[in-house]
């Protein structure tokens, strides 16, 4: 009996110890105009277009007409790889886009993040051939790595 007892709370440890490690990397899927420093992104927010970046589908989320839509690109003029990008994992913010708006409001006009595609890090050149050989380097100005602005 305490031979069953010991074999069921080790199994139950190892399986939590397993559940424990999963760690997510979409660093691949990640766009080159996108900050260093994140393992991991569900979406970006743009406050210079007030919208959102699915990276995983590749699609923008801005509200258009009452609703919020999906598209390939943004229906105003932003350079991507110059306006500053908020990391945000979490399903659908913009659920809660004024929260997002309201916090990130200072954010609008910045250029003060180095972008996948200017890194020397060697998991962006991995994950981006023929990327990562600008001028910048990989810190991401103090913003966490992997784990956004909103946590």
């Amino acid at each position: 009996m305490k031979k069953w007892i010991l074999m069921t709370f080790l199994a139950i440890a190892a399986f939590k110890a397993t559940a424990q490690v999963n760690v997510s990397v979409n660093i691949g899927t990640q766009p080159a105009w996108g900050p260093v420093g994140y393992d991991y992104v569900d979406y970006y927010y743009l406050p210079d277009a007030d919208a959102y970046y699915d990276v995983n589908n590749r699609v923008f989320v801005y509200f258009n007409n009452g609703n919020w839509i999906r598209r390939r690109s943004l229906p105003v003029a932003v350079d991507l790889y110059r306006v500053h990008k908020v990391v945000i994992n979490e399903p659908t913010p913009w659920v809660r886009h004024t929260v997002y708006r309201d916090k990130y409001v200072t954010y609008k006009g910045r250029h003060d993040q180095v972008v996948i595609r200017d890194s020397r890090d060697v998991k962006y050149k991995k994950a981006h051939p023929g990327r990562g050989h600008g001028h910048g380097n990989s810190g991401n100005k103090g913003h966490g790595k992997g784990k956004g602005h909103n946590k």
